[in-house]
């Protein structure tokens, strides 16, 4: 393990801790392991719900996880196209049209098993543009760099929509999060992706990014388990050679 992933571990355990220990936490837990839910998840998500970028957007790509609920749940609302990674992207990519789900069910499919019912998977030829990625986060620093639990599966969503053009640079990160959430620097490694906007309960950061967000898939990286557990990975690596 090196430095860096060490540096990552004593964040998240700390902010794990410091969750549990003041009551901020929410189910599901325990909250180890996971990116946690959190008191005011969906005041935050009401915040980011009324932000410009939102707004205009057509397309939202939101984590799966507990405390995004809302977000999701607010993209349905607002008539917004969704796009869901599958947990740990075995199943890749879920797409949600509110225009196919019933209103009353938007709650329902706005959850992990809900939108496995109420969603469709997508191939990845089938994906479409996305204007807003929504991103989960154990900690994030004041200059936008983000740990998540230690999968680095946001990591590879977001290099998958880098490799198709189905995202670009400019294409703006948000992440909904606890204050305590947020601290004053963070180490990164060059696979992290820049969050442009950081919403909690009580107010909205926005960060000018220092670095470049990764082009696509650090291919390297990615060990034989991992390209055996995402089929997605060895669909995308077929488009990228047809393509050569």
């Amino acid at each position: 393990m090196t430095f860096i992933l060490l540096e990552k571990e004593v964040i998240r355990k700390e902010i794990w801790r410091l969750m549990e220990e003041s009551g901020i936490s929410r189910f599901p837990r325990p909250i180890i392991g996971r990116i946690p839910n959190f008191e005011g998840s969906e005041r935050a998500a009401l915040r980011l719900i009324n932000q410009p970028e939102f707004q205009s957007a057509r397309v939202v790509k939101v984590n799966p996880d507990s405390p995004q609920s809302y977000v999701r749940r607010g993209a349905l609302l607002s008539g917004k196209l969704l796009v869901m990674p599958s947990p740990r992207l075995r199943n890749g990519f879920i797409l949600l049209d509110p225009k196919t789900i019933l209103k009353s069910f938007f709650k329902k499919a706005s959850t992990i098993k809900g939108a496995f019912k109420y969603g469709r998977f997508c191939s990845i030829e089938d994906l479409p543009n996305v204007d807003l990625i929504v991103a989960g986060s154990v900690a994030i620093s004041r200059d936008g760099l983000r740990v998540g639990k230690g999968g680095g599966y946001s990591e590879i969503e977001y290099g998958i929509l880098r490799e198709l053009s189905l995202i670009g640079e400019a294409t703006p990160i948000f992440s909904t999060v606890h204050d305590v959430q947020i601290i004053d620097e963070a180490p990164k490694e060059e696979h992290d992706f820049m969050v442009d906007v950081i919403i909690t309960p009580s107010k909205v950061l926005r960060v000018e990014r220092k670095y470049s967000q990764p082009r696509g898939i650090f291919w390297e990286k990615l060990t034989k388990h991992q390209l055996e557990d995402m089929h997605i990975l060895l669909e995308l690596r077929k488009i990228l050679n047809s393509n050569r």
